[in-house]
C-alpha cells in the first residue's frame, strides 16, 4: 500500500513535465529544419541544431561540418539564426 502513494505524485509530475515540454520540442524541430537548410546552403553536413534563449529571444545554434580542402578534416562552422 505504501508504494502506491509514491506513484501518484510521480505520475502527476511526469504529466506536468510533458505539458510544459512541447514548446521546447517545437523549437528543436524548427531548429533542425533550419539547420538542414543552413547546412545545404554552406555545402556541409548538419552536426547539431539546438534552441537557446539569448537576450529573451529564442535562437537556433547550428553546427555545420564543411568539407576541408585537399583531404583535410572538415571545418566546424557555428551559425546562430533567430527562430521565427
Amino acid at each position: 500500500m505504501k508504494s502506491k502513494r509514491f506513484h501518484i505524485p510521480l505520475v502527476a509530475a511526469l504529466a506536468l513535465s510533458f505539458a510544459i515540454l512541447p514548446s521546447a520540442g517545437h523549437s528543436a524541430d524548427g531548429c533542425y529544419a533550419i539547420g538542414k537548410q543552413v547546412a545545404a546552403e554552406n555545402g556541409g553536413r548538419l552536426a547539431d541544431a539546438t534552441a537557446k534563449n539569448k537576450g529573451g529571444q529564442t535562437v537556433c545554434v547550428i553546427v555545420v561540418l564543411v568539407p576541408g580542402g585537399n583531404g583535410q578534416y572538415p571545418r566546424r562552422k557555428e551559425i546562430i539564426v533567430p527562430l521565427n
